[in-house]
């Protein structure tokens, strides 16, 4: 049996990159996959992608930072789908620039998207976890959250607010069979990084023992752990998914 099967996932921030990876590698594995994404066309793409893997797949266009656009998502998708087993929060933003330069806009802009984006999905779907008595909560971080980066205080108190968020909620919601954990991905190939110079590329390249970036697709396989079998005694952790950058 499949690790997944007979399972349905929500996964915010699916359209592209992680977010991807982890939708496609969850239909791989059994799952039907609810694709949440800022807007139509990315959520619908990915959806029709997993439907071609012969799974069901909803795609929708979500604000995650918004409280009545997740509240109506959250009901449209229990009305749907009938339950929730996975929820992946990965939805996420950066704005960078340094501290004194840093607008209030930019600093909002990715604590509501990375920070409150979690929570209010979470919530969104805490009462149904607890009736079922079960569920995983995968909260994808960032190596950021754990050692800070400069030019990037607002997306690294984002993550590191995460992690604390996870380990909270996860001794809430242990008592009743529910796991909460969170991913922290170094640097992984995706549009951001592809935004980078040489210069910059090889710079970060030089802090990584394994001497190379990750693939979306590494951070799709952990979050897989998480959410099957294997995870099922795993609670309030952060699983480092970094090529050795932060041990």
């Amino acid at each position: 049996m499949s690790p997944l099967s007979n399972q349905i996932a929500v996964v915010t921030g699916a359209g592209r990159g992680i977010g991807r990876a982890i939708a496609l590698q969850f239909a791989a594995a059994g799952a039907d996959v609810v694709c949440v994404s800022r807007t139509a066309e990315n959520a619908t793409r990915i959806a029709a992608e997993i439907q071609a893997l012969g799974r069901r797949s909803w795609g929708l266009a979500v604000d995650v930072s918004d409280p009545a656009a997740v509240t109506a998502a959250a009901a449209t998708i229990l009305a749907d789908a009938g339950r929730v087993d996975v929820l992946v929060n990965n939805a996420g933003v950066t704005r960078d620039g340094l501290l004194m330069r840093m607008s209030e806009a930019d600093w909002d802009a990715v604590l509501n998207t990375n920070l409150r984006g979690a929570f209010l999905f979470t919530k969104a779907f805490t009462r149904s976890f607890l009736k079922q008595r079960s569920g995983r909560i995968i909260n994808v971080a960032s190596v950021i959250g754990l050692v800070g980066n400069a030019g990037q205080c607002n997306y690294a108190a984002s993550k590191a607010g995460l992690i604390g968020f996870t380990k909270s909620v996860a001794k809430e919601l242990a008592s009743r069979g529910i796991t909460c954990n969170a991913i922290a991905p170094g640097f992984i190939e995706t549009d951001m990084t592809a935004a980078l110079d040489e210069t910059m590329r090889t710079a970060l390249l030089q802090q990584i023992p394994l001497n190379s970036f990750g693939k979306a697709e590494d951070i799709a396989q952990a979050a897989l752990y998480l959410a099957g079998p294997g995870g099922c005694y795993v609670t309030g952790q952060v699983l480092t998914v970094d090529g050795g950058m932060v041990m």
